[in-house]
């Protein structure tokens, strides 16, 4: 088995190293969501994005090393690639990179929700604040209060 730049290997060690960055940087997103903190969490967003963007790439320049090589480019496709082969390491680093990709897909599941509750608790706070179906709203949409408090005259006599 030769790794050149036309064998659906060759990029497998970069894939597994950006996989591992991206994994990392799931686990600190879940750590600044746990702690509220929105600033760390934007710049590890653009991370992410550029991490994933990168991931993209790299899958496809497989597939497209796997339909040269006259397999389908998917994950069957590759395995089928594998059992051609009788590199032991090549399957281990494909193994690698499946157990790395299953991994940052439950911590990305957690992140969501995670942030499916932050939204709710801003949600619940921004409907107190509007009123929502507690009565009537704290404050109107020009961000004024919106509680009128009425002044009555005393009628003697």
């Amino acid at each position: 088995m030769n790794p050149s730049g036309n064998s659906p290997a060759h990029s497998l060690h970069e894939e597994n190293r950006t996989a591992r960055m991206l994994l990392d940087l799931l686990k600190q997103e879940q750590t600044q969501l746990i702690a509220a903190d929105i600033d760390a969490l934007t710049a590890l967003t653009e991370e992410k994005t550029r991490l994933v963007a990168r991931m993209s790439e790299l899958a496809t320049g497989r597939h497209q090393a796997l339909a040269a090589a006259g397999f389908t480019a998917t994950e069957q496709g590759m395995q089928a690639w594998l059992d051609s082969l009788q590199a032991a390491t090549v399957r281990q680093s494909w193994q690698e990179l499946l157990d790395l990709a299953r991994a940052a897909k439950d911590i990305n599941r957690s992140n969501g929700l995670l942030i499916g509750k932050h939204l709710a608790r801003n949600q619940g706070a921004l409907n107190v604040l509007k009123g929502g179906a507690q009565g009537q709203a704290l404050y109107g949409p020009n961000g004024q209060s919106a509680v009128r408090t009425t002044v009555r005259g005393l009628a003697i006599g």
